[in-house]
């Protein structure tokens, strides 16, 4: 997968925060060296989050965020405001620009005292170097910069590599599940519901995560998969599209390993053990309970869509009883759960892990359960201890 094809999902995003007339955007295109961002002399000419995926040296593949002032006014500007600091959940590490001229400011320090209680790599940025003659970085979290004349951007990029963790992901993929020449089977299902013509991310990871672990991956469909192990040594483990885990679950046999694209997703992105505990919940739902059905992103609903119609209809069949389901998408997970018994999210194969984790922790501290599409699937069809044997720390809570 080359740099240009790295979905967003996979990229260190870097997010550049500001009071207006800062000079936030000029840094951001002094950093990129592309006029990434319009810049004016007009205050709150950015007026929402503006993400460019690239290549920057010597980071690799990143996606650059330039947000809008965090001092806008009015009520127009505090939507603005509050876009700007949604974007924290997915934040890697931030550069907050603040104008050397004027000094930190009260929005400043506060923005610096919601990264610091994000445990969020930061860096203070004083722009307008060529203004005040401050040329020299002060330490590791706070430099001079200037975008005009390009003063330190060249250290603002090296000490931006320095701040970032060496693994972003809370758990690999696959590769610790698999050895070199191991044989793996993807169940992928090609129904009314699969997308036209394509493969969804999580298959592509999967089977590119095999691949550089040296294993070897066999895909097929679910109506072919009864043949296709037939016709093949007994695999190390069989992983399916959890839509197909009712039907996939009596073909397997006990002695092969069964898990789902997204309960390694879970792994991956998450905290599985959150996931799992969170399924405990469909034990519990009584009538007019209500459950939110979040999705990372936003895609054309085909008819059978598994978020909108087999969900509520797998979960209504287990609880037995009527049930109130809500929906969310992309970027609009809700802040206040206060009014939902359960939360099932997706695998977030489009999400940054810093926002799976962001939406975890937000459920955890308002006592909501969350779980996920696999395990709830899994659970619902009476198999998610066996879905979870290749993870023993999950299946122990079970």
């Amino acid at each position: 997968m080359s740099l240009n094809e790295t979905p967003s999902s996979e990229r260190l995003h870097i997010a550049f925060f500001g009071r207006r007339n800062a000079g936030k955007s000029s840094v951001v295109n002094a950093v990129t060296g592309q006029p990434l961002s319009v810049v004016s002399d007009v205050m709150g000419t950015t007026t929402d989050p503006v993400y460019k995926a690239m290549e920057l040296l010597p980071l690799g593949a990143v996606m650059i965020v330039d947000t809008a002032g965090i001092d806008d006014e009015g009520k127009l500007g505090r939507l603005r405001v509050e876009k700007s600091l949604a974007v924290l959940a997915k934040t890697d590490i931030a550069v907050l620009v603040v104008d050397g001229t004027a000094g930190m400011q009260e929005a400043d320090r506060q923005l610096v005292s919601e990264f610091e209680k994000r445990r969020l790599p930061y860096i203070i940025a004083y722009n307008k170097s060529d203004l005040t003659g401050e040329r020299a970085a002060q330490s590791i979290h706070e430099i001079s910069v200037s975008a005009k004349d390009g003063s330190n951007i060249r250290e603002l990029r090296e000490l931006i590599a320095k701040q970032i963790a060496p693994e972003t992901h809370s758990s690999p993929l696959l590769s610790d599940l698999v050895r070199v020449g191991d044989l793996i089977v993807l169940v992928i299902p090609i129904d009314e519901s699969a997308p036209k013509g394509r493969l969804i991310l999580p298959q592509q990871q999967v089977i590119r995560a095999a691949l550089e672990a040296g294993a070897v991956p066999v895909c097929c469909k679910d109506t072919e998969l009864a043949a296709t192990l037939e016709k093949l040594p007994v695999p190390r483990m069989v992983i399916t599209d959890s839509q197909a885990f009712g039907r996939v679950s009596k073909i397997v046999p006990d002695d092969v390993p069964l898990t789902s694209f997204s309960i390694l997703f879970a792994r991956y992105k998450g905290d599985l053990l959150t996931v799992v505990q969170g399924a405990a919940a469909l034990d519990t739902l009584q009538e007019g309970d209500k459950i939110l059905l979040a999705e990372g992103c936003t895609h054309h609903r085909q008819c059978n869509d598994i978020g909108t119609v087999k969900l509520p209809d797998w979960i209504r069949n287990h609880a037995g009883c009527p049930l109130e389901f809500a929906w969310s998408s992309g970027t609009g997970f809700p802040r206040d759960l206060s009014e939902y018994r359960l939360i099932v999210h997706c695998g977030a194969c489009m999400l940054p892990p810093k926002e799976v984790q962001f939406r975890q922790r937000i459920a955890v501290e308002q006592g909501v359960p969350i779980t996920n599409y696999g395990t709830c699937i899994a659970h619902c069809h009476g198999i998610l201890r066996r879905s979870l044997e290749l993870f023993p720390e999950a299946a122990a809570l079970l």
